[in-house]
């Protein structure tokens, strides 16, 4: 089974740069997507042969998940049942029979870290979330994480400690959460390389391969079986961040 997670940075703008084209391509079973910026009714994409699941924000133009599934799921919840985040459309869930799949578009801590406690406080909601679910069957966090977890993850950590992505605080967070019962899937298969997932617009950042690792597959310990493989799909365009795989081994495969 083959999980893509993609942060669009504007459903509607990658449409018009052949997303649709990049999505029948890559075939996906389950394709999560963050950062839709969209309200319902303001787009209609017609992907044959897979059903369509919108969490949005209520300020419009702003943040929102989706998830485009072949695999009809036994539920979907959205949000985390809290409502500064639930707000702001960040988190939805699909159940299947094997595992939950959590679609995250984690809080950007912002310049100065002045949404950090806010930052925080999603963490800790959401490792809580998936820690309660593990307990009955693995979990799969999928999604924009917005922290680069050690210095292999970004191009340049030496003049970005500090900074929103790479702060003390966000890395910590994300170390609990590996500690708490979690698998970093693509270090875990790839432990020396170096792949970026977003670069800034900014000083030709992608040309120059000056990017950070901040969209991730997370696994529950319990799932540790179901990873098969895990890459950053970094040639697909259309967006600040690249696409990210997770190949399962489930079952009849």
């Amino acid at each position: 089974m083959k999980l893509i997670s993609w942060n669009v940075n504007g459903l509607r703008a990658v449409v018009k740069k052949d997303f649709v084209e990049t999505f029948n391509n890559l075939d996906a079973d389950i394709f999560s997507i963050q950062e839709t910026k969209l309200q319902e009714g303001q787009i209609g994409l017609d992907l044959p042969g897979y059903q369509q699941y919108f969490f949005y924000a209520k300020k419009k133009g702003y943040s929102g998940t989706a998830i485009f599934t072949k695999k009809e799921p036994i539920k979907i919840t959205e949000g985390l049942g809290i409502d500064e985040f639930d707000d702001e459309g960040r988190t939805i869930t699909l159940e299947y029979p094997d595992f939950y799949l959590i679609n995250s578009y984690t809080p950007n801590s912002q310049p100065k870290l002045k949404r950090i406690d806010f930052r925080m406080r999603y963490d800790d909601a959401l490792r809580n979330y998936m820690i309660e679910l593990s307990t009955d069957k693995p979990v799969i966090l999928c999604g924009d994480l917005n922290v680069a977890h050690e210095e292999i993850d970004l191009k340049n950590p030496q003049t970005n400690h500090k900074n929103p992505g790479f702060s003390d605080q966000e890395r910590e967070k994300f170390t609990e959460l590996l500690n708490s019962g979690f698998i970093d899937s693509f270090r875990m298969l790839h432990p020396d390389e170096i792949k970026y997932s977003w670069w800034s617009y900014r000083f030709n950042a992608r040309k120059n391969n000056a990017g950070w690792r901040i969209d991730y597959f997370v696994v529950s310990n319990n799932g540790q079986s179901l990873i098969k493989n895990a890459d950053i799909l970094n040639d697909i365009y259309g967006s600040d961040h690249c696409p990210i795989e997770l190949d399962l081994n489930t079952k009849g495969e």
